[in-house]
């Protein structure tokens, strides 16, 4: 029995079979996250943009 386990654990150990997907899965999380932070930074910037233009158009409508 003991035996036969560390040939289970032996071959789990060699196989690599699933190394490939592992790896894409943390790079598209990697990019997510990326892609996360980039978008909160741009949706700051784009709201202040916004603000500006509607307190520049508040001045000519009052």
């Amino acid at each position: 029995m003991r035996q036969r386990m560390q040939e289970i654990w032996a071959r789990l150990y060699r196989d690599e079979s699933g190394q490939g997907l592992i790896e894409y899965v943390l790079l598209v999380a990697l990019i997510a996250f990326a892609a996360t932070a980039g978008m909160t930074s741009l949706a700051t910037s784009i709201n202040s943009a916004f603000m500006q233009v509607g307190t520049f158009l508040a001045q000519y409508i009052s």
